[in-house]
């Protein structure tokens, strides 16, 4: 199973971007699926996660700005990023929380990671 991840780029501060990522491969249920950055000579963070049962979770950086989106169905999770300042750059990542088969133990999956830069 892979995260495929899709969007990022350059953008201007104040501008947008959107990030898409999907499960490539089988897996039997995911109880979570979300983003984490990390920014250059910082450790990963927390962006947004939508978790079963749980909602919706924002960094306290990104709240208001960004927005995630799920769809359970498609195994799919976006992030809108609105208003991007040039503190959001950093590489980011899809995370999601699974089982790969029905009974499994939940494993944790990554993406292979995306870059967003926000500059004038």
């Amino acid at each position: 199973v892979q995260l495929v991840e899709s969007g990022g780029g350059l953008a201007q501060p104040g501008g947008s971007l959107r990030l898409s990522c999907g499960v490539d491969g089988y897996i039997a249920s995911i109880n979570a699926m979300g983003w984490y950055r990390r920014a250059p000579g910082k450790q990963r963070e927390l962006v947004a996660i939508d978790i079963d049962a749980g909602g919706i979770n924002y960094a306290g950086s990104v709240k208001g700005r960004f927005t995630i989106s799920r769809d359970t169905a498609k195994n799919t999770v976006s992030l809108q990023m609105d208003s991007l300042r040039p503190e959001d750059t950093a590489v980011y990542y899809c995370y999601a929380l699974g089982r790969l088969t029905p009974g499994a133990d939940v494993n944790i999956y990554w993406g292979q990671g995306t870059q967003v830069t926000v500059s004038s």
